[in-house]
């Protein structure tokens, strides 16, 4: 098996928000995200989608971005990004995904799934307390996602293989500092992070490649040009 990551699709067939408005590199990026992705990904692949899914407010109203994910190849783990308005309870997300058979779509939400030799754990993250306009409130959940992380490591334990953490949020300062996030993966034994978030020239604040036992990718769409990138096979 081998497994993929990809983050920020930011999909918009449900709501009608064009991303490139933002930048031009976004432009027919979900035909290039369909067409990249069915050249690389095979059906006993996984991949790993760590925030900003869909556009959609409500999980109800984000069917259409759904099916065009579960139409694609492999098996997808999502966690949440802070662009996923529509992300709620774990349970009622699994009742959407049972009510719309999305056989290939899978959850992280304060748990963890194990394949053989590799665990996939994870949480969203948050910014980061170096920023000027973190607030009390950004504290408090911030300290609430270190303790998602946790969590989710947690149901690694006596684990043996290839731990994969998903962030949406970069475990870096734009200084290159380490957050809390990052003691806590190194407790947990943990081997590879993705995360995404970073678009544009934020993506130049990007820490990547192996620091301190840990290898660290930057999986946003844009920053990999629409196209998966494999973490290895396993």
């Amino acid at each position: 098996m081998r497994v993929f990551a990809i983050s920020d699709l930011h999909l918009s067939l449900a709501e009608d928000k064009p991303m490139d408005i933002f930048d031009p590199i976004w432009e027919n990026y979900m035909v290039q995200i369909r067409e990249n992705w069915n050249k690389t990904v095979g059906n006993d692949d996984l991949v790993l989608v760590p925030g900003d899914i869909s556009w959609a407010t409500y999980i109800e109203k984000s069917v259409p971005d759904f099916l065009y994910l579960e139409s694609l190849p492999g098996r997808k783990i999502i966690s949440k990004g802070n662009h996923d308005y529509w992300w709620t309870t774990h349970s009622k997300l699994n009742k959407f995904k049972d009510s719309m058979s999305l056989s290939s779509i899978s959850f992280l939400h304060n748990n963890a799934f194990i394949y053989g030799s590799v665990a996939i754990a994870g949480a969203r993250g948050w910014k980061n307390p170096e920023e000027e306009d973190f607030t009390t409130e950004d504290e408090k959940i911030y300290n609430r996602e270190l303790e998602r992380l946790k969590i989710s490591l947690k149901q690694t334990d006596g684990f043996s293989g290839t731990r994969i953490v998903m962030l949406h949020y970069p475990p870096f300062s734009a200084a290159g500092r380490p957050t809390g996030f990052i003691d806590i993966m190194k407790n947990f034994g943990v081997n590879i992070c993705i995360y995404g978030h970073l678009h544009g020239k934020s993506s130049n604040y990007a820490v990547e490649g192996l620091i301190d036992g840990i290898r660290y990718y930057l999986v946003a769409a844009d920053y990999i040009k629409f196209q998966p990138i494999c973490l290895g096979e396993w």
